[in-house]
């Protein structure tokens, strides 16, 4: 049932960006989204690579947190980079433990980390991901856990 709905969708889009209906090519569009779809099929990851529908309702408040997050981030490293202070960027490594209980919602966190500048994602493992800081204070930002319960996964411990 999945199958042949995500068949549907991917033919539609294909039919919306190429906006060809000669019948050749029709044909050949066809043929491709099955070949797609049959090897989706064999490699098992309908169900287990996609981004799960019910998590879309989190997404908007999710990007706007993490369009606000980067913009406060660039805003700070500037101040950083202008400052005459020496100890304005005091590098370090730091180990921060997952809340998240699925994969995608542990890659989701560690990609927003390293968005955000100042923060880059060293290290991801099942229950903490490692953290290469510019500032100790940036470090303790992601202690408090706003960025990790902002994260559009369901199963995150509140």
């Amino acid at each position: 049932m999945m199958t042949s709905l995500y068949g549907a969708i991917l033919f539609l889009l294909w039919l919306l960006l190429s906006g060809h209906y000669d019948p050749l090519l029709m044909g050949l569009g066809i043929a491709s989204v099955g070949l797609t779809v049959y090897l989706a099929h064999r490699m098992d990851i309908f169900d287990h690579e996609s981004f799960p529908v019910q998590l879309t309702s989190r997404l908007p408040a999710f990007l706007v947190f993490i369009l606000r997050e980067i913009v406060k981030s660039n805003i700070d490293v500037l101040k950083r980079i202008l400052s005459r202070d020496p100890n304005a960027v005091s590098p370090r490594l730091e180990e921060f433990p997952l809340p998240q209980k699925t994969d995608l919602g542990r890659v989701i966190y560690a990609n927003a980390i390293t968005l955000t500048p100042g923060t880059v994602s060293v290290e991801l493992t099942k229950d903490s991901v490692i953290v290469h800081a510019l500032a100790k204070d940036i470090a303790d930002d992601l202690f408090t856990g706003e960025m990790a319960r902002a994260i559009p996964d369901k199963v995150v411990e509140p």
